[in-house]
């Protein structure tokens, strides 16, 4: 498999950011987005919108870090 497509984030880890603290945008900083995240804190993840998009494109696999790279891994490579 080629891993140079895929972020070495994971993706259980950014649901988690997401479900629990998405209205600060902390996925967004997980993933290195800092603007983007920034603008969640201002606006409250979008009044619950946005968050709610985030979660469900994560979920699906197609949520990118900074790079532009795909949150795949479930669990950071190299964890046990």
């Amino acid at each position: 498999m080629n891993s140079g497509n895929y972020s070495p984030k994971s993706r259980l880890v950014a649901i988690l950011l997401c479900f629990f603290l998405g209205f600060l945008g902390l996925h967004r900083f997980y993933v290195g987005k800092v603007g983007t995240g920034i603008l969640m804190i201002v606006t409250l993840g979008g009044l619950g919108l946005w968050v709610l998009i985030d979660l469900i494109i994560i979920l699906v696999g197609s949520f990118s870090d900074k790079q532009g790279k795909f949150l795949f891994y479930w669990l950071e490579p190299g964890s046990t």
